[in-house]
């Protein structure tokens, strides 16, 4: 959280002494600001702090399709309860989920007005990352191996199954709570063996490193675990009275993201820019992987297949996971992509 916090503080600062040291007239200032007024202003969160799956975002602001789109677009970073309660409140019209993580969003008394609207890779590409030959290449190596765990019952679920799918004992996998905020110096200090993690980027970031790992994908195990993860959402209520403007802020971000694909050495020289700090080397390896991933082999950028979003659901349901039974096509909308 305190990483958050400072990111965000971060973040003001960098803008406030952008703009200090713009060295624009005052002439030009004010026409910036006159043109900003024809602009509808939105607010788009992130999941964390930026990586590239927020890449085509980030392409859209910096290219000028969001602003062509009529769009003033904010990015900022979550708060502490994420971007699921900043969008259902209104206090932004998008942001950043996971379909796993949304699962609580569309049930019971604490259902959140929130719609998933786009897909932003096409498959999940989160698995089980370990040091390479310790025999974790596969689920039921995890029998007497440390895995850090966030402590989820969706999470413990999620390895349990495909370890006995992989004729292993889940009850013989040590547990410990995860503190790793980097994936590369805690498998190297052997302080846990195997780790969650999204390929697209924690993974590169032990190739970049050098690092030798073995790694398997859940969705390679159990096709239900092939969900949609990242994805965009917005604040239901208002995309039903804004239609207009939602399928003008899914066209921009769509271009943002085939650009990315098709020049993905620019694209990701573009998220350097707005994000300084991130290693460049890890971006452009990072990058390079996930212009395979935004479209894979569909040919509209953002969209949801249905079979494929209730067949997690329904394993959802089929497990007892869920409060109350998510019915089939709950939670996304394709109907705003273009």
């Amino acid at each position: 959280m305190k990483k958050r916090i400072l990111a965000v503080l971060l973040a003001a600062a960098l803008t406030a002494s952008m703009a200090g040291c713009s060295g624009k007239s005052e002439d030009t200032k004010k026409s910036d600001q006159d043109s900003d007024k024809d602009l509808t202003k939105l607010t788009f969160v992130l999941d964390w702090t930026p990586n590239t799956n927020h890449t085509g975002i980030y392409v859209a602001q910096e290219k000028g399709y969001f602003a062509d789109a009529g769009l003033d677009v904010e990015i900022v970073q979550p708060p502490e309860d994420g971007a699921e309660v900043l969008v259902a409140s209104g206090k932004a019209q998008f942001g950043v989920s996971f379909q796993d993580s949304l699962m609580p969003a569309f049930t019971g008394d604490d259902a959140l007005p929130v719609e998933v609207v786009a897909a932003v890779l096409q498959h999940n590409t989160s698995g089980i990352i370990s040091r390479k030959g310790e025999g974790m290449d596969r689920p039921k190596g995890l029998e007497g191996k440390k895995y850090a765990t966030w402590n989820l019952e969706l999470e413990k679920a999620t390895l349990q199954n495909v370890v006995e799918a992989d004729g292993g004992d889940f009850s013989k996998v040590e547990l410990i709570p995860s503190t790793v905020t980097d994936e590369v110096s805690a498998l190297q200090s052997k302080s846990v063996d195997a780790i969650w993690i999204f390929y697209g980027w924690a993974g590169i970031a032990t190739e970049v490193a050098g690092l030798d790992t073995d790694y398997f994908a859940f969705k390679d195990i159990n096709s239900a675990f092939d969900f949609y993860t990242p994805v965009i959402i917005g604040n239901r209520e208002w995309m039903k009275e804004n239609a207009d403007t939602t399928k003008a802020f899914l066209s921009a971000a769509k271009k943002g993201y085939e650009f990315a694909i098709e020049n993905p050495k620019d694209a990701a020289d573009i998220l350097c820019k707005a994000a300084p700090e991130l290693d460049p080397d890890l971006v452009q390896a990072s990058q390079e992987y996930m212009k395979d991933q935004y479209k894979a082999e569909v040919s509209q950028w953002g969209y949801i297949e249905p079979a494929r979003w209730n067949a997690y659901y329904n394993w959802i349901n089929e497990n007892g996971l869920s409060e109350e039974e998510i019915p089939e096509n709950t939670g996304f909308n394709n109907d705003y992509l273009e």
